[in-house]
């Protein structure tokens, strides 16, 4: 196990900003879709079923590396992961500036999701090894606040930069940019507080990793964090990445200079609710749940005022939805803080990216489905976003079995008189929860 410090030193937190920078370049390679997204329609001659291709690429790509990044991170090293990352995303946007083509442009974007996939599971490890239990869902929180502002770039500024100096140098200076951070990061960052003797690594044997994997997934906080970050992250991050602008535009006749301004409630409403959420988790961690039925049921309230009303939604309904929808990100982060406090240390990796592969799945899924209802119905928005609703209720009705179980799963270990992270009190549908194995 490594070792973890018990009080956040003032290299802590300059080693988490540096891989924070990281995840803030991570961010704006992906959302950069979500404002070029019409001129990628043009610049590849293609539809919208063709369009969501390159997000459902970028994010099937991610969803897919969730689980073998970390591993890597377990096994190598967080520093080591980030800085191939931050190679990756570089080569990734400077292929996509040259691409002129539909398939090379794919090609860029799956290089692109290589890359971004191997970011935030080595952020979330270096806050696991260089701070204390109590402060990780703050500290996780900072992380998607400061991501949120690579979001904020990938709206109205890179709108702006494709309007003037255009695709290919915008593109090409970003990517050229990312790869050369690579270096700071490399000579910057260290995996823990102090050194650890190095110890030679055996080969990595596909049945351990295999009992692994299988060993975070038997524990029913790591199935419960999935769901939770299932539910809660895909609906936002499927607007902020492709679909947002198309919608705004298309179906609600606005410009598209007001439709990214539009995009940026996402990003500031993040930049606020997740601190806050963070805050208010560290020091309530019974709360967590709560806050994300609280969320679950005001999206679907958001998302029915949305598709239910008859000619364009004005601006003024527009904005407030927008921002309750924006805190999808930061109650997804609890599932990361479910992985963390129902996982050992050497196992977190792995776990935060089994759980991470929860709300990229539920992305991919949604981005394609809607890019096809789009070509099917001839663009008719308010029939395709019913995929959102769909998957909203997929993902609660699965989060509710495992929070009945995760809950006996904590009473059991109670009354063995382990040490467990969150009290809770028994309620009536405890009774016949039962404790989960391997299935569901």
């Amino acid at each position: 196990m490594l070792p973890v410090t018990g009080r956040a030193t003032r290299r802590s937190w300059f080693v988490w900003l540096t891989a924070a920078g990281v995840y803030l370049l991570a961010v704006f390679h992906r959302t950069s879709f979500g404002v070029a997204g019409l001129q990628a329609a043009d610049r590849f001659g293609v539809g919208a079923a063709a369009l969501s291709t390159f997000t459902v690429l970028q994010v099937g790509v991610y969803a897919a590396m969730q689980i073998p990044t970390g591993v890597m991170v377990d096994r190598y090293g967080p520093r080591r992961v980030l800085t191939a990352a931050l190679l990756f995303l570089g080569l990734g946007q400077i292929l996509l500036a040259e691409a002129h083509s539909y398939p090379l442009g794919l090609l860029a974007r799956g290089v692109l999701g290589f890359g971004d996939a191997m970011t935030f599971v080595s952020v979330l490890r270096l806050i696991a090894a260089h701070f204390p239990g109590r402060q990780y869902a703050v500290v996780t929180s900072f992380t998607t606040a400061i991501g949120y502002l690579g979001n904020l770039a990938a709206t109205v500024p890179l709108a702006l930069l494709l309007a003037g100096p255009g695709w290919t140098p915008t593109f090409l200076v970003v990517g050229i940019a990312t790869a050369l951070y690579a270096v700071i990061v490399a000579v910057k960052v260290r995996d823990t507080p102090t050194p650890v003797p190095v110890v030679p690594r055996e080969a990595v044997r596909a049945r351990h990793l295999g009992r692994q994997i299988a060993s975070v997934w038997r524990v029913p906080g790591t199935r419960l964090g999935f769901w939770v970050h299932f539910t809660t992250m895909f609906a936002p991050n499927v607007l902020a990445m492709l679909w947002g602008v198309p919608f705004l535009v298309q179906s609600q006749g606005l410009s598209p200079r007001t439709a990214s301004a539009l995009l940026t409630v996402f990003v500031f409403g993040s930049m606020i609710g997740g601190p806050l959420t963070g805050a208010l988790i560290s020091r309530r961690p019974g709360a967590r749940m709560p806050l994300v039925g609280g969320y679950i049921a005001g999206a679907i309230a958001v998302w029915a005022v949305l598709l239910a009303w008859a000619g364009p939604v004005p601006v003024a309904v527009l904005v407030p939805s927008f921002a309750f929808l924006t805190l999808g990100g930061p109650a997804s982060m609890i599932g990361f803080a479910l992985a963390r406090d129902y996982n050992p240390l050497e196992r977190v990796g792995t776990a935060t990216g089994v759980v991470n592969v929860g709300g990229f799945v539920a992305t991919t899924i949604a981005a394609l489905v809607i890019g096809v209802l789009l070509q099917w119905t001839g663009g008719n928005f308010r029939i395709a976003l019913l995929t959102v609703v769909a998957l909203l209720a997929l993902g609660t009705c699965r989060m509710l079995v495992w929070w009945r179980r995760t809950r006996a799963h904590l009473f059991a270990a109670e009354a063995r008189g382990e040490d467990i992270p969150v009290r809770i009190r028994r309620r009536r549908w405890d009774e016949n929860a039962g404790v989960p194995v391997l299935a569901g």
